[in-house]
């Protein structure tokens, strides 16, 4: 049997899984991310992919190549130009230091792109030629499939959707630029319009939630009291849920997908928040009276989401026989 090694690179964890072509995985290993140096973190992917790659051989399974997406910026030399989230991947050749490091063929792409290859093969997307992802976590992230696959661009960077400026004269990015769509409607965001609106007095049971340190309150609090029922939290989901709409709405103008499907830690809230961005989201569409509806759906591989694109990708780059 022949399969494959997705490896899901963040901030505070790896996590590095054998799949077979079907999208199963076999095994799974997660471990620590340092991320203060491209060595450590190379160390730490070399001992967990030799770990697993001795459990696959012991079930007879060949493993001929090995994907890794990460939250950074990557060029088609599989070189990490810049990744504000772990400080080791600025200019580090990622892709040949796997490589060496593992002995397999090696690809790397951003996260976003990643999943989206994931939901192409066995999620959501199955069957599509032209689609979006949207990962909605502490940042946002962008898989642009066209014609059947995931669109690049010209270096590699394409899709970095977070990063359209939203409104110029708005909150600032954790890039450092004013007003980008991410600084509202991401995880980070969410936290952000929380605690303007715990300030005001207006959500009481956002600020319960939080131990009542309206300092502290962050997304996931919001999450938790709205789950709750609570209306005052719900009402902060529904602000929420326009200003990820209107992205939405933006990038289905330009690029006309068949379904946006959403992934990321936020979609963990379901229905409470996903209906709301569906409600939404044709009230910002150019001409919605007059054009197929646009489908929003949520990713269907959860968090491995991760490590099974990573592992579809691999594919492309493993002996054929």
């Amino acid at each position: 049997m022949s399969a494959t090694i997705g490896i899901d690179l963040g901030g505070t964890h790896v996590r590095v899984a054998v799949v077979d072509a079907d999208g199963t995985v076999r095994h799974e290993h997660r471990a620590p991310s340092p991320s203060a140096t491209l060595a450590g973190l190379v160390d730490a992917i070399a001992g967990t992919t030799g770990a697993l790659l001795a459990e696959a051989g012991a079930d007879g399974t060949r493993v001929g190549a090995v994907g890794a997406g990460v939250a950074a910026i990557v060029d088609p030399d599989g070189v990490a130009r810049y990744a504000p989230n772990v400080p080791a991947l600025v200019d580090a050749p990622l892709r040949d230091e796997i490589a060496r490091a593992t002995g397999l063929p090696a690809v790397v792409d951003n996260d976003a792109n990643v999943a989206a290859w994931g939901e192409l093969a066995h999620g959501a997307m199955r069957g599509m030629r032209n689609a979006l992802l949207l990962t909605l976590g502490t940042g946002i992230g962008g898989g642009i499939v066209l014609d059947g696959r995931v669109y690049r661009g010209t270096n590699g960077f394409a899709a970095e959707v977070g990063h359209w400026q939203f409104d110029p004269r708005g909150r600032t990015c954790a890039c450092g630029e004013p007003g980008h769509w991410e600084a509202w409607a991401s995880g980070t965001g969410l936290g952000v319009l929380a605690r303007e609106v715990v300030a005001r007095g207006d959500a009481p049971s956002v600020l319960a939630a939080a131990a009542g340190d309206a300092a502290a309150v962050t997304g996931e609090h919001v999450g938790q009291a709205a789950l709750a029922g609570s209306a005052d939290a719900l009402a902060v989901l529904d602000t929420f849920a326009d200003l990820v709409a209107i992205g939405f709405a933006g990038l289905a103008n330009l690029l006309d997908p068949e379904a946006i499907v959403i992934s990321g830690g936020l979609v963990n809230m379901g229905p409470v928040l996903v209906d709301r961005i569906r409600t939404r989201f044709p009230v910002h569409l150019e001409g919605r009276a007059h054009r197929p509806e646009i489908p929003i759906l949520a990713a269907a591989l959860g968090d491995r989401a991760g490590v099974i694109g990573a592992a579809v990708l691999a594919r492309q780059v493993a002996p054929t026989s």
